[in-house]
């Protein structure tokens, strides 16, 4: 895992979060939270890939 991928999840972060306050002083709660939502699944595609090299390493590991 590297670097960059942190900083991207720490970007997509900072973005959904100042999309949620904006959102949620606009009375758009709903919007807000589909944002929120949509943050949290684009970051859980960005980290299927590593938890899948993980798991390999894993097997690598212990020969299975």
């Amino acid at each position: 895992m590297g670097v960059d991928l942190v900083f991207q999840i720490a970007a997509i972060g900072i973005i959904v979060a100042v999309l949620n306050q904006v959102l949620i002083r606009s009375g758009r709660e709903e919007q807000a939270m589909l944002t929120t939502l949509a943050g949290l699944i684009v970051v859980l595609f960005m980290i299927i890939g590593q938890i899948s090299t993980l798991f390999d390493t894993i097997k690598s590991v212990f020969n299975l």
